[in-house]
């Protein structure tokens, strides 16, 4: 405890406290995941504050074409607050075999992927991680397949569920999102 104060302490020195050095994070945020890329740890909380789109993923799945308008949506809002977030799963018909490498490699080649991907996660249950059953919980919806969706507002608090039939470009999921980012943090 007394290093985490002394940390804080620094931090506030600086002019900078991230999210996870205080109790202002929303408890659905308080997870950490580690970076599709390069393993480093990320926490939900950096992104405290920003309307989040989480999705989980595959690269062999009759959705994969989905990729491409997440990374559009993700242009045209980051600059006002939107972040998605890519969560790989192999949970869905086996769909997303490889490392976290070799996914990494397909969405930046294949796709340009530049939103955040953490490393692969699990989804269905059993194994469902707990972020996602909070996720679950909040909707009262599971994912029953790849590239389901989920859209947490600004507060981290309140959360919609979209399934892997809305599309990145449909109208639904476009207005939840500017009605999301058009709400003060």
């Amino acid at each position: 405890m007394k290093l985490k104060s002394s940390l804080i302490v620094l931090l506030l020195a600086l002019n900078h406290v991230p999210a996870w050095a205080t109790d202002a994070c929303p408890a659905l945020l308080k997870h950490t995941f580690a970076r599709l890329q390069d393993d480093v740890a990320q926490p939900l909380c950096q992104y405290q504050g920003k309307v989040l789109l989480v999705v989980n993923t595959a690269s062999f799945c009759g959705f994969t074409g989905q990729y491409e308008g997440l990374e559009k949506l993700y242009a045209k809002y980051k600059d006002r607050g939107l972040v998605v977030v890519g969560f790989p799963s192999n949970d869905f018909g086996d769909q997303e075999p490889g490392s976290n490498k070799e996914i990494a490699d397909f969405c930046r080649l294949t796709y340009g992927i530049r939103f955040p991907m953490m490393s692969k996660t699990d989804i269905a249950a059993p194994k469902t991680h707990p972020f996602f059953q909070q996720l679950i919980t909040a909707t009262d919806t599971r994912p029953k397949w790849n590239f389901h969706k989920y859209l947490i507002d600004r507060s981290g608090t309140r959360v919609e569920s979209f399934s892997t039939l809305t599309s990145p470009e449909s109208g639904s999921l476009i207005a939840a999102i500017e009605k999301r980012l058009a709400e003060k943090p």
